[in-house]
């Protein structure tokens, strides 16, 4: 929960938050939350699908974007590095989360 906290206040390097949180964790999440979806729809339980679908992915995912983006402003690195790993975790996850 520690590292969950540290996340959301981009106090974690952004190379951990990007690929750790926004990457590995958003895969994981999105993944096992979409075989949820499906397997409740195939049990005619359409507000359950919902529930798992959406409402468990979702909160990671807006986490992992605001964690990555407070990461990116203190990322003493390259800008361009902090600017791509923003935009791709956006992306990301608006695709992850939409589908």
């Amino acid at each position: 929960m520690k590292k969950l906290h540290a996340l959301w206040r981009g106090e974690l390097p952004l190379a951990d938050a990007f690929w750790t949180w926004a990457i590995l964790g958003g895969l994981l999440v999105n993944v096992t939350t979409t075989a949820l979806f499906l397997a409740m729809i195939t049990l005619d339980r359409p507000w359950a699908a919902l529930v798992l679908g959406y409402v468990c992915s979702i909160p990671y995912s807006v986490a992992a974007v605001v964690g990555v983006w407070r990461s990116a402003s203190r990322h003493q690195g390259s800008d361009s590095h902090a600017d791509l790993a923003r935009a791709a975790t956006l992306l990301l996850m608006a695709v992850l989360s939409l589908t």
